[in-house]
């Protein structure tokens, strides 16, 4: 019986320990030719037993990744793509720095910054008209986001030359819908909210549809009152 602590580390687990013997084996085989061979009939098993790496780009490339790494970097083949190292595969990559970006407008932000100034350099007429109208709809939006109300087509213009020292001039009429504070509470369908439903009980001492007891029901099967006596 062969239990798994007296046997070698597993690298990769997704393909098993059986991949990892027949990597074993390729290391010992003294005959290249006949080791190519088998790295390649290795590399088909392991991209059958692993379907969903065929949805990663460039997939092939990542199987003799994986083989060489497997192999603890000691296969000696030939591989079409370039060989990893150890130290290639381990290197942590670079640190990000963090985007410090300080926006002349806060309450606009930064990429409007950066649509305007595309904007002032397109040479096209209409194309700069149309990035004119698609900031003025979105300033106009941006406004009534955060104010909850509507601005002026005026005021919009007004800041928009402010900015642009008049070099942008929207001609349409940016349509922003209304902000209204009941928009607030009409999906509110819990408990305390301002739309809540009210249900008034039936009149009658059982105040339910079918009431057999008696009592002012509709459908009074034992009591003396004819009013609502059913028709046939």
């Amino acid at each position: 019986m062969e239990y798994n602590t007296t046997r070698n580390h597993l690298t990769i687990r997704e393909y098993g320990r059986h991949i990892q013997k027949m990597v074993d084996h390729i290391i010992t085989i003294e005959d290249r030719q006949k080791r190519q061979e088998q790295a390649h009939v290795v590399i088909e098993l392991m991209g059958f037993l692993n379907p969903h790496l065929k949805n990663v780009e460039d997939f092939r490339h990542k199987l003799w990744d994986h083989l060489f790494l497997i192999s603890d970097f000691k296969l000696d083949v030939d591989s079409p793509y370039p060989i990893p190292t150890r130290e290639s595969l381990k290197a942590r990559p670079e640190p990000l720095p963090y985007p410090k970006r300080y926006p002349r407008y806060n309450h606009l932000g930064k990429n409007i910054e950066v649509v305007i100034d595309k904007a002032l350099k397109e040479e096209n007429p209409e194309k700069k008209q149309g990035f004119a109208n698609a900031i003025a709809y979105y300033m106009k939006l941006s406004y009534n986001n955060w104010h909850k109300e509507n601005i002026h087509d005026d005021a919009v213009q007004a800041e928009l030359s402010a900015i642009t020292k008049g070099e942008l001039e929207f001609n349409n009429r940016p349509f922003v819908r209304q902000y209204r504070p009941s928009d607030d509470f009409r999906e509110n369908r819990g408990g305390g909210g301002k739309f809540k439903k009210h249900f008034q009980q039936r009149s009658g001492s059982g105040g339910g549809r079918d009431n057999r007891g008696g009592g002012g029901g509709r459908d009074n099967r034992g009591g003396n009152n004819n009013k609502f006596k059913k028709r046939y």
